[in-house]
Order: structure tokens, then sequence, then C-alpha cells
């Protein structure tokens, strides 16, 4: 393909994002999970708990999900708030990859904290609204959910910007929960944060066809590379620049671009 200057680059991703940006996009995606929820509060904890294991192979990330919603009831947040040291136990035997019923007895715990000291995940975020940019509240988060005693190795499943990650599943979350909801894939109902303010899932697919494109010249998928890919979809559009995570995205696994 040949390089493309910033008008052709925008019509193109213009063009892919909207094209993948349909409701049909969401049969093969774990978006689908929160989608099954109608009260704010369910569909942030089961968005964040399915953004937490989305990662490996897709159909193992869907079951998995599924399965844990299942676990809890399908009324997440109602599990969260009045959950026991009993029905904990009922989790055993619950693993998604390197993700285990200890990691997810340990979230379930730290959401109840946030949710008792927030009122919410939105509450939390919203703190870090005038900044613009979002990793540095991520790294916030990070330290307020594991204020409570832990596993040492239950932090692995929360990235930190501040530890040069990209933080890939978690700004995929805050993608779902703060995008407008309009296209019918992302479900915008958080009015707090801005869609500007949000930073593009940065994973294998998408980073490879970034460097094709010429927005990426960094080789690792880190902060730094996230960093870069910020500035460089924020030129092509200031007020929505993660819409091309659906340009990316697609084109990567879709079309092996």
């Amino acid at each position: 393909m040949k390089k493309l200057n910033k008008t052709e680059l925008k019509e193109f991703l213009d063009e892919k994002a909207a094209f993948y940006e349909q409701p049909k996009f969401i049969e093969t995606d774990p978006v689908q999970i929160p989608h099954l929820f109608t009260q704010k509060e369910d569909i942030e904890i089961a968005g964040f708990l399915t953004a937490t294991i989305s990662w490996g192979n897709r159909k193992s990330i869907l079951k998995n999900a599924h399965k844990l919603m299942s676990l809890l009831g399908n009324s997440p947040h109602d599990y969260v708030m009045n959950h026991s040291e009993t029905t904990l136990e009922n989790l055993e035997g619950f693993v998604h990859r390197t993700f285990n019923s200890k990691d997810l007895s340990y979230f379930i715990k730290a959401l109840q904290n946030i949710y008792n000291k927030h009122g919410d995940l939105e509450s939390f975020f919203s703190q870090y609204n005038e900044e613009a940019f979002l990793q540095n509240a991520i790294h916030h988060f990070k330290k307020e959910f594991f204020i409570l005693p832990h596993l040492p190795r239950t932090q692995k499943h929360i990235s930190d910007p501040h530890k040069n990650s990209a933080a890939k599943r978690i700004n995929m979350f805050l993608r779902w929960m703060i995008r407008d909801a309009g296209p019918g894939v992302d479900l915008g109902i958080w009015k707090s944060l801005s869609p500007s303010q949000l930073s593009c899932p940065l994973d294998v697919h998408s980073g490879n066809v970034a460097r094709k494109l010429n927005l990426l010249n960094r080789n690792q998928n880190d902060a730094k590379a996230l960093t870069q890919l910020d500035v460089n979809l924020r030129l092509l559009d200031p007020v929505d620049p993660v819409k091309y995570d659906y340009a990316l995205f697609g084109l990567g696994v879709f079309e092996k671009f």
C-alpha cells in the first residue's frame, strides 16, 4: 500500500471505522457482555470484569465471561455489594488463563470497597476529568483497587501506565463506558468524561496496522507507543480519536492488513 498523506489517511480510516463500528461487531466481541445489562452499575462491573479477562482466544474469552456472569447470578452489582465469604466459595474453580478464582474473589471485594467509597466506577475516574488523557487516572485506580490485603500475583491483572504499560484492557473498558452509544457498540453510559480523553486499546493487531500506516514507529506496544499513537490519532480526530480503534483492529483481525 502506498504511503498516504494526512487527508487520504483520514478518509481511509474514517471509512474503515464506520464499516466496523456496527452492531454486528458485538457478535464476536467481549463488549457483548456489558450489553446484557441495563442498570448502570451492572454494566460497569460486567464491563470491567470482562475487560480484565479479555486476552487470548476470543471464543474462550466470551465463554468464560458468560460463565463469570452466571457465577455472579447475572446480577453483578448485587453480588458485589452483598457477597459473603460463603458466596465467594462458589467462585472456586473459575479460571481464565492466569486469572483464577482467588483473583476473582479479590476483585469482588475491591469493587465493593470502591462502590462503598466512591459510589461507582465513573465517580472515581471522573476525579481526573480535567486531564487530557486518562492514563494517570488508570494509575490511581490501580492504587485504590489494591488498597485491601491481597495476593501479590493478583496485581498483574490491572496494568499501570506509570510502569510503561499500554494498559490495553482497561483502555478498552473505558472506551466501552465513555464513547457515544449512537452506533450501537460502545455503551456511552459515563457522561462526566469525554471521548477526547480516551486512548486506543493498543494490542498486537492495532499496533501492527498502526505501524504500516506510519501512525506508530515504536516496536513495543507499551505506554510510550500509546502516547505516540494518541498524538497521531488526535491529529485525525481530536474529538473522538478512539473511533479509529475499530479501523485498526478490524484491518488487523478481519482483513489481515
